[in-house]
């Protein structure tokens, strides 16, 4: 049987709720240092940040070992050092514990944040605030939601039955819905399942092209308003962005999506227009302990007035 390969644990402790980030380096290459890869690797943080890493002891090898300005490059060596941000955007929005006990975090989480650091985002995340807040290190997010989505996540205390939670959504054991207000023009209608076949474009999108199908969801229509409409949406898999596609695909798209159909610019988050998706409820058994779950958001998607 083929065991699946875990990174080794970080040499350098999680600050302020934040680990370290790491790097792997190439197994070949031209540079004569590791710094030197390092300022090619990351243009953006320059020379000297990397230099005043190194003075503080914040840049180490996978063996805890520190880097300086002088040491070779080794090949296939990981470098662990923390991420710093400048100019991170503060956003005045508040997630809400659902449950919680010894395995399991369930949190309902805004439109807007990030649920793991990325791009900008750093300390302004669903994980790194949780950890700031509860003081566990161990917490990992057993799956994910766009940042734009608001709704549930959950979270793994415990490395030891890590595991566990996470096959519930690979092997899809995990009965997900969704709640969206859509585009949708008076009497039309939209059928209760869609397959399509999902991959990227190359970029930060997704889209369907022929071939087997790789994604399902079903849909139902709740209510209507006008030209909009409020969909359940029940994904049985789950490709990235797969329901936002999806709905765009049926012309349907979601309410202030900047994504689907068409991308367009890049724009300073409206907090007054958020993506209109919510993931609402999850529901499975336990893996550790057999509890029968059902979590739903406290968030509601309503029709805008006017």
């Amino acid at each position: 049987m083929r065991h699946k390969q875990t990174r080794p644990a970080a040499p350098l402790p999680t600050r302020d709720g934040v680990g370290p980030s790491c790097v792997a380096l190439p197994g070949s290459g031209a540079w004569a240092t590791m710094l030197d890869f390092l300022i090619e690797r990351f243009p953006a943080v320059s020379r000297a940040q990397w230099l005043a890493r190194m003075a503080s002891g914040e840049l180490v090898d996978q063996r805890g070992l520190a880097v300086h300005e002088a040491r070779g490059f080794e090949p296939h060596m990981r470098l662990y050092y923390y991420r710093a941000t400048h100019n991170e955007p503060v956003l005045p929005l508040t997630e809400q514990i659902v449950y919680r006990d010894d395995e399991l975090l369930v949190v309902d989480k805004p439109h807007f944040l990030p649920v793991v650091p990325s791009g900008p985002y750093l300390n302004e995340t669903l994980l790194v605030r949780l950890k700031q807040q509860l003081g566990i290190d161990t917490l990992v997010p057993v799956h994910r939601i766009d940042r734009e989505t608001a709704g549930l996540v959950m979270f793994s205390l415990r490395p030891a039955t890590r595991a566990a939670y996470q096959g519930l959504f690979r092997e899809q054991h995990v009965a997900k819905s969704y709640r969206a207000i859509v585009t949708l023009p008076p009497g039309q209608g939209l059928p209760s399942t869609v397959q399509s076949r999902i991959v990227s474009d190359g970029g930060i999108c997704m889209r369907e092209e022929p071939g087997p199908p790789n994604a399902e969801t079903h849909v139902h229509i709740e209510a209507r308003q006008g030209t909009l409409a409020r969909l359940k949406l029940t994904p049985v898999s789950g490709r990235k962005h797969q329901l936002r596609v999806h709905c765009a695909a049926l012309g349907a798209p979601i309410l202030f999506d900047r994504y689907y159909p068409r991308l367009l610019p890049v724009a300073a988050d409206d907090l007054q227009r958020p993506l209109q998706l919510l993931a609402s409820s999850l529901t499975f058994r336990d893996p550790v302990t057999s509890q029968q779950h059902k979590f739903r958001s406290a968030r509601a998607l309503l029709f805008p007035e006017g």
